[in-house]
């Protein structure tokens, strides 16, 4: 059966492997998670399987969430594991079914950066610096306009400046180091998307 928890992210350390090199790690904090309902093939045109993570305040429920599961618990989250089935609704699914060596793949929404230039955003090196140069260094240069290949227009897709950062972003082959179903407590090696407290989709 697939693997699947969510998890908030906490931060990152490191540890010493068994060969004395230093591994970065990522420490995860989960929960046991709720199975709402399922999704069917016959109904829903996909099958899976929907979640609750974590809780919150009733007063915070919209009034379609309190009729959903309001025998379940004030869940905080709700996600859903496509082609995921065979548990029945308000089972919980835990961190037992992962252990240190398996390898995850781990969804979650990047850090927002804000509206930024084309040398952050794209990578673009700028202007040179001598020459004469004034006020153009982090300028983008020519965006293709007047009679060339757009015919007047901005070609779509245009590296330009903008907003950048929160993107979903999935990052695969992640290896557990340690799972701590006691403490609720899972460390990947290497990085995941997002800031600290960003809710991450653990897969295996």
């Amino acid at each position: 059966m697939q693997k699947f928890i969510l998890g908030k992210k906490i931060g990152m350390t490191q540890v010493f492997g068994d060969d004395g090199n230093v591994i970065p790690i990522t420490i995860v904090e989960t929960s046991p998670m709720t199975v709402i309902q399922e999704r069917t093939q016959e109904r829903d045109g996909y099958q899976a399987l929907q979640f609750g993570f974590g809780a919150r305040k009733k007063k915070n429920l919209r009034k379609s969430e309190l009729g959903a599961w309001k025998d379940l618990g004030n869940f905080e989250a709700v996600r859903e594991a496509r082609g995921m089935s065979g548990i029945a609704r308000g089972e919980k699914l835990d961190l037992t079914q992962f252990q240190a060596g398996d390898m995850v793949k781990v969804s979650g929404i990047s850090k927002a950066k804000g509206f930024q230039g084309v040398m952050k955003r794209h990578g673009f090196h700028g202007k040179f610096a001598t020459h004469g140069t004034k006020h153009a260094h982090r300028e983008p240069g020519s965006i293709g306009g007047g009679g060339g290949r757009a015919g007047g227009r901005v070609v779509l897709g245009m590296k330009m400046a903008g907003r950048m950062g929160a993107d979903r972003v999935s990052v695969k082959n992640l290896e557990i180091i340690k799972v701590d179903p006691e403490r609720g407590v899972l460390a990947l090696k290497g990085a995941v998307p997002g800031r600290r407290g960003t809710l991450l989709e653990i897969r295996g």
